[in-house]
């Protein structure tokens, strides 16, 4: 997923490709979203006409949006948008509309012709009856402004399956994804996927976008407000309204999915050459009773659910702290160029929880990390609820004050004459770390020989100890430093042990 022209409001609109002009369309998406949250679900699926019925990924991809075309369409303030094709895993129809000079709403009708097929696997634009081209939509769209350099446009936003949107920043390439609501993951239901199943295209002001997105789901309806500021971080704004049908106790408030397959905390879980591979390394947390806790991600042998009991949260995210091609040793994938993305709320979301899922995986193919908010109460059917955050997207995101010493890495490993323990190092890094000493508790298991030294080339104090699960089967490890006069001043660092895939520590 991976051009240089102010273009007023005005005549933006006035440059929209003739096929892509249809009528106008009034509704406001809450009234809209309120009334659907009323009747019956509608099942999103197209009925896809041939060849989008029967792509495959290589295939999917040689669809390009054409200049003139679904490329390249202008929104003002130095923004435009392309159209993304449907087809392989996007069946999900979306409408996509553009606002007009008068303040008017247009959609733009799916036409095949809005895209270019490249001839080794297909002969040229398919030709559709009109029936054909009315059961089709496009699978979403994606932004692009010279926020990098100018009169280049490169793409900083695209919308693209279910409710999942991804950003870039100016120094990072695309990672890990936002979703714009999650229901029922992690939980005993089955999960659920809401779908944005229109999408409105804002004129943009200097650079900024704005989009209204309609989501869908047989549990729940609502929109979603983003408001887009690309940059060094990129700053999204988010209004989330949300109108339940049923119900729902396993709700996720913005919620962001990740990828973590191995690094060198339990090193052994991937036989790969590169020391590391993952989209992110930890969930951060900054609670509401003003610690910051860091809790390494892990490729866990069974799905693993942990909760953040919380109220009024400052902020959460999946923080991307490797930076060295060295970290990954992956030129291809550039992992250490991957977004970490920092949630923070902009009113009290009052009690509830901060929620990571970690899924076994064992390839780096599919996202296997979900963090998210869920709220205490329910969301009951029949009610409104409504939520604002922002979301920092970039290389260093987070933009609260930490503690002194904060966790720059940990690493783990088997100790070969003491079977059935591990060796932990924590390192921290930070002003005054000069005195500080561990604290580390269990609830499970024994921790042995702890000691905390300086590491001078570094500027590190590094904790190490080992740990001996004995006959647990899962065990929650704190570590903290603390001055002489006892107060915390560090990070909180926070681990779950659960046994290896080899039945092992």
């Amino acid at each position: 997923m991976r051009r240089r022209t102010f273009l007023a409001g005005s005549a933006a609109a006035a440059m929209l490709p003739a096929a892509l002009l249809g009528q106008s369309v009034p509704e406001d998406f809450e009234t809209l979203a309120r009334d659907l949250s009323r009747q019956p679900h509608r099942d999103p699926k197209m009925r896809l006409a041939p060849p989008f019925d029967d792509l495959t990924y290589d295939s999917f991809r040689a669809i390009r949006p054409a200049e003139g075309g679904a490329a390249g369409i202008p929104l003002g303030g130095g923004v435009s948008a392309d159209l993304m094709p449907p087809g392989f895993y996007f069946r999900d129809a979306v409408q996509v509309e553009i606002e007009r000079e008068d303040g008017s709403f247009r959609p733009l009708p799916f036409d095949p012709a809005l895209f270019t097929y490249a001839p080794r696997y297909f002969d040229g634009p398919p030709r559709m009856t009109e029936d054909q081209r009315a059961g089709m939509g496009f699978s979403g769209m994606r932004l692009r402004t010279d926020f990098r350099e100018a009169g280049v446009q490169d793409e900083f936003f695209v919308a693209q399956g279910a409710s999942y949107f991804r950003v870039v920043s100016r120094e990072t390439l695309y990672g890990l994804s936002c979703r714009a609501l999650a229901v029922g993951t992690g939980g005993g239901a089955p999960e659920e996927f809401p779908v944005f199943t229109r999408l409105r295209l804002y004129r943009a002001e200097a650079g900024q976008a704005r989009v209204d997105a309609l989501i869908e789901s047989p549990s729940i309806t609502g929109v979603a407000r983003l408001r887009i500021a690309p940059g060094e971080p990129t700053v999204t704004e988010v209004d989330l309204v949300l109108f339940p049908r049923v119900d729902i106790a396993d709700v996720g408030i913005a919620p962001l999915t990740s990828m973590y397959l191995k690094g060198p905390l339990r090193a052994a879980v991937s036989d790969d050459f590169r020391p590391r591979v993952h989209d992110s390394t930890a969930l951060r947390i900054a609670n509401g009773a003003g610690e910051m806790l860091l809790r390494p991600l892990s490729n866990p042998a069974t799905v693993q659910t942990s909760s953040f009991a919380d109220r009024g949260p400052r902020g959460f995210g999946l923080m991307q702290t490797a930076r060295d091609l060295a970290d990954f040793e992956d030129v291809e994938a550039a992992y250490h160029r991957r977004p970490s993305a920092w949630v923070a709320p902009g009113t009290d979301w009052g009690p509830g929880s901060v929620m990571l899922v970690e899924i076994p995986t064992g390839d780096e193919f599919f996202d296997n990390i979900v963090a998210f908010w869920r709220p205490e109460a329910p969301l009951e059917a029949g009610e409104t609820y409504r939520f604002s955050y922002r979301i920092l997207t970039g290389a260093a995101p987070v933009p609260l004050a930490r503690p002194r010493a904060t966790v720059a890495q940990t690493r783990s490993g088997r100790v070969h004459d003491q079977p059935g323990q591990l060796q932990y190092i924590v390192d921290f890094e930070g002003a005054g770390l000069a005195g500080l000493s561990p604290d580390i508790t269990t609830t499970a298991g024994e921790v042995i020989g702890v000691s905390a030294y300086e590491i001078a080339e570094r500027q590190h104090l590094r904790v190490g100890f080992r740990f001996a699960p004995g006959d647990a089967a899962v065990a929650e490890l704190r570590l903290i430093l603390r001055n002489a006069a006892g107060n915390r001043h560090s990070d909180v660092w926070l681990h779950r042990w659960t046994p290896a895939r080899d039945g092992g520590v």
